[in-house]
């Protein structure tokens, strides 16, 4: 037997219907038997094999993508892959110590980011050329590519010095007429006239697919739980396009170092929550806080020294002429960086901007501490348990298809509340599905205190301290019973809160209250008004109310919607709607068991 092990990037297609889901390493073992593909986790601890029977090789193709490869599934390998995926997660869960600590991920990926370019490439750029070019200044780690206005490739170089190799290899551009500032970035354009391929090269897609487009797939899946895994698959970020948004926060950081070489910039919010959305925005945080940090060093004598400074009101003026300079350097000098909008005035000040190479609406602040502090709780319930993720992202897609919540700011629940209701619901099951935080802030050691301007936002960060739940139902079951207990919750007299996980006396009259973990004496859905929240309860109790006749009356039909499928189209809920007109309101359980009973009376009548 010959036995071949490799480290690239792969991805698994379905003849008909295109890409499907995303991984990030292959192992090979060839044989006359079998053929084995291994997905491994990020620190590859944890492998998955799915085997191929020989009679059923001629289904399957394998290559390496370094030598162009493509991974080729039957229909019925596609069920496997999910359940896969799943089993890796639970293993996850049931193995702490294969979890890292956010701080973890976060070193990581902004070290990747340091040893990486981007390059605009020509049309049907030939990738063995253009990988053979790059290798003349250091070798390569990584590689992609993907569309945004052109075709563009990330590359991660081992070392650092092969950027400055390609630095010095580089010069700017000359245009008639137009006069280039000298700018020099990470951001490259590649020019050729005879590096071109036959071959289009495999580009990455950096956005979510279309509504329609994830029903059918969703059709052909083979329960409702494995719908909500292959939902969860095709709508998270991949790691491509976490890397480049960690690259797109190096290449900001890069130009704020003209006036603070000290500062960093990293992201937070859904990139590194493990909710963030394929297209979601990029949220930066541009930390000064190192400055101070290093600026105390203690010195001997009878003198010390400090740095003469512009002084100016408060902390607030600060940030808000930091912001404006920062907004004027992205403006003039960031490449690709158009709209830059300085939004100085709102409760947290904000420079937003459009980085065009990178496709991504970037949102950038610098007093948001708590919001990073949010993002690792996250962060830490996302590693929790492997249903929630797959629950969220689930009712964020149902959500957003029925008006729910919108991209727009108004009165409409946000993908924050919405997050906020589900770990409170996961809270209340018997046995808890995941812990409080207060239970976190039990767990916490002397290294997690934080207190962030009198909040007290400490939570435990290593995730081996925490409990897996005794919790074992099914994913299915969770998502029906989350419509039926939001569709019978009494919003009128109770508030949402995470930190104790019970319902408590509403604190002002608001038609949704939800306590912000942190800061909280705020309320997270204090933009809700009434009317959004009844058609949240209306449509809750609807979707129970289909969940309950799905299980009852089971419909597995490739071209016809069903499950979580059904769930997603807007055209059920408006005939429902007429059908709920004409019948007195009550509670979603007494409505669900007469609807049944009527069906099944009709049925026998048939």
């Amino acid at each position: 037997m010959e036995r071949k092990t490799v480290q690239a990037w792969y991805e698994i297609y379905d003849d008909s219907d295109g890409v499907l889901f995303p991984f990030t390493h292959v192992s090979l073992m060839r044989s006359r038997r079998c053929l084995c593909l291994g997905q491994f986790s990020h620190r590859m601890r944890k492998l998955a094999r799915m085997r191929f029977a020989a009679s059923s090789l001629s289904a399957v193709m394998v290559t390496c993508m370094r030598l162009r490869s493509v991974v080729r599934v039957t229909s019925r390998a596609l069920s496997n892959a999910v359940e896969g995926q799943r089993q890796v997660a639970a293993a996850t869960d049931e193995d702490p110590g294969a979890r890292r600590t956010f701080a973890e991920v976060q070193k990581e990926r902004q070290e990747q980011a340091k040893h990486t370019v981007l390059i605009n490439c020509p049309p049907n750029v030939n990738e063995k050329k253009f990988l053979k070019y790059l290798s003349q200044h250091g070798q390569i780690a990584s590689h992609f590519f993907y569309e945004s206005y052109g075709t563009h490739a990330v590359v991660e170089f081992l070392d650092k010095e092969s950027i400055e190799s390609l630095r010095s290899g580089t010069s700017l551009p000359t245009v008639e007429n137009e006069c280039s500032l000298p700018f020099k970035s990470r951001l490259f354009t590649l020019k050729s006239e005879s590096a071109s391929g036959n071959v289009p090269v495999l580009s990455h897609r950096q956005s979510a697919l279309p509504i329609n487009e994830l029903i059918q797939k969703l059709c052909k899946a083979q329960n409702i739980e494995e719908q909500a895994y292959a939902l969860l698959e095709m709508h998270q970020l991949t790691d491509e396009s976490i890397r480049l948004r960690f690259l797109v926060s190096s290449l900001v950081k890069d130009i704020a170092a003209a006036y603070f070489p000290e500062a960093t910039v990293n992201p937070y919010g859904s990139t590194v929550n493990s909710f963030g959305k394929l297209g979601c925005d990029l949220d930066l945080f541009l930390d000064l806080d190192d400055i101070q940090k290093r600026s105390a060093v203690k010195t001997t004598g009878p003198f010390t020294t400090e740095y003469l400074t512009k002084r100016v009101p408060s902390a607030r003026v600060a940030t808000q002429r930091i912001l404006s300079v920062i907004g004027e350097c992205i403006d003039n000098f960031g490449p690709g960086c158009t709209g830059v909008q300085k939004i100085l005035n709102a409760r947290c000040p904000l420079v937003r901007f459009s980085h065009q190479p990178a496709g991504l609406q970037c949102d950038l602040t610098s007093d948001n501490r708590i919001a990073l502090r949010s993002s690792e709780l996250l962060y830490i319930y996302g590693s929790c348990d492997h249903r929630l993720r797959a629950l969220v992202f689930t009712l964020r897609c149902w959500a957003r298809v029925h008006g729910i919540t919108s991209a727009i700011p108004g009165a409409w629940i946000t993908n924050f509340s919405l997050t906020m209701m589900i770990l409170f619901f996961l809270q209340k099951r018997s046995p808890s599905v995941i812990p409080t935080l207060d239970q976190l802030k039990g767990l916490a050691g002397k290294e997690d205190k934080h207190i962030i301007d009198g909040h007290d936002c400490s939570f435990v960060s290593n995730l081996n301290t925490i409990k897996p739940t005794q919790n074992s139902e099914a994913l299915n079951v969770l998502l029906g019973d989350f419509f039926e207990f939001y569709g019978n919750f009494d919003f009128s007299k109770n508030c949402i809160d995470i930190r104790k996980g019970k319902e408590q006396n509403k604190p002002e009259v608001s038609p949704l209250y939800i306590q912000n973990p942190f800061e909280q004496t705020l309320n997270v859905s204090k933009n809700v008004n009434q009317s959004q929240l009844d058609r949240f309860v209306a449509l809750a109790r609807e979707s129970a109310w289909i969940m309950q006749e799905q299980s009852s009356h089971p419909v597995q039909k490739e071209n016809a919607a069903w499950g979580l499928g059904t769930l997603l189209l807007p055209s059920v809920f408006q005939g429902i709607g007429k059908i709920k007109k004409k019948r007195k309101r009550g509670p979603a359980s007494d409505r669900i068991k007469s609807l049944l009973d009527s069906l099944k009376t009709n049925g026998k009548a048939r």
